[in-house]
């Protein structure tokens, strides 16, 4: 029964930490889309 437990909580952490690295990601791809359209608008 504590093994069940224990992987939950851990399962809940991985999902957290890896929804914050996507968000974070996705973050920076949004950036880099935003500068590649201004240097192609601006020719």
């Amino acid at each position: 029964m504590e093994l069940i437990l224990i992987l939950k909580i851990l399962f809940t952490i991985v999902a957290i930490i890896s929804t914050y690295a996507v968000l974070r990601n996705l973050d920076i791809i949004r950036i880099i889309l935003i500068y590649v359209k201004d240097t192609l608008l601006r020719k």
